[in-house]
């Protein structure tokens, strides 16, 4: 399934999304509030589309969906809530794709997120920005590469923990680009923001979607973004791959999850509806707009193999990093 897709050609599949057909058949669900826990501090990226995905569930299906932030230990807390959740499609979970597939392989949760969870939905691709403050004198990735090269250990970069895309791809690009930068973890990359802002930190490979509005007003600069092919939010920010660091790819995605073991009927409605949600104009510009770009309309089985082949491409890098704990 292609994930870089255009705007003109989301525009063609919206209206036939929009009058497909109601879900199958999931009794009175819901019949109560829907939890979503994320894994992170309120104001990212994943904050930012979960509570407008929640927003317009509660307004097609009249019921509240609540967004629960819960921050810490890598996001294990948050994953944890969801396992043991009772699987009857109450307690949600959305968050980066990514941070699912390396919570699991780094050891920071108990079990194994390959059976731990029922994938629902994969909503965006979520393309990261290499951004440095005003004072690192670098304007390109291999500038930013030479300055980090002749200054040894001088240079941090902040992240929203270890099972985060923002560290695990921050690691590949230090590895790729033989750099040494120092680490610095968050309970979200809002948070790592706002010691950006400080002048604390002096980069950090932040989501676009998260980092747009500092990037914008000049805060921030950004060298490179991390997906395979260039963002349509940003199409003048070169790849860090045809920047310097050849191979080099490190993207998410806006994922839905719900615990092992939910009917599929209730998982099957989430997903129709979600992938509906995700066609309406108004998301489809707001997402766009901020550099979380949708992906085409997609079952829990597609989702599923995504996810799959996610945790095959993190776990030989870790192997081959000698990351795994």
């Amino acid at each position: 399934m292609p994930w870089h897709v255009s705007l003109a050609a989301l525009g063609m599949v919206a209206s036939m999304a929009l009058a497909q057909p109601a879900a199958p058949n999931a009794g009175n669900y819901p019949a109560r509030p829907i939890r979503i826990i994320l894994g992170i501090a309120p104001g990212g990226g994943t904050d930012i589309v979960a509570r407008g995905v929640g927003q317009k569930l509660t307004e097609r299906w009249g019921k509240s969906v609540v967004i629960d932030n819960r921050p810490g230990a890598s996001g294990a807390i948050a994953f944890d809530l969801v396992a043991q959740a009772a699987p009857d499609g109450y307690t949600l979970y959305i968050g980066a794709l990514n941070n699912v597939v390396t919570a699991s392989l780094l050891k920071n949760v108990a079990f194994d997120a390959r059976t731990a969870y029922t994938s629902v939905v994969q909503m965006t691709v979520q393309p990261y920005l290499l951004i440095v403050i005003p004072s690192v004198p670098a304007k390109t990735v291999r500038e930013f590469i030479a300055y980090a090269k002749a200054n040894p250990a001088t240079l941090n970069y902040a992240s929203s923990g270890t099972a985060s895309i923002s560290y695990v791809g921050m690691e590949l690009f230090k590895s790729m680009a033989g750099v040494n930068i120092q680490h610095i973890p968050y309970k979200g990359v809002s948070v790592g923001l706002v010691d950006m802002i400080g002048g604390q930190v002096h980069s950090m490979l932040g989501s676009a979607l998260t980092v747009s509005y500092h990037v914008k007003a000049g805060r921030l600069r950004p060298l490179g973004v991390s997906s395979a092919k260039r963002s349509l939010a940003w199409p003048d920010v070169p790849t860090i791959a045809e920047s310097g660091v050849p191979g080099f790819e490190a993207s998410n995605s806006h994922s839905v999850f719900a615990p092992a073991g939910t009917p599929r009927a209730v998982v099957l409605a989430l997903n129709t509806e979600i992938n509906r949600i995700l066609r309406v104009p108004e998301m489809m510009t707001k997402l766009s707009a901020d550099g979380a770009e949708p992906v085409p309309p997609n079952t829990p089985e597609e989702f599923h193999k995504t996810f799959l082949a996610e945790y095959a491409k993190w776990e030989q890098y870790f192997k081959r990093a000698a990351m795994q704990k």
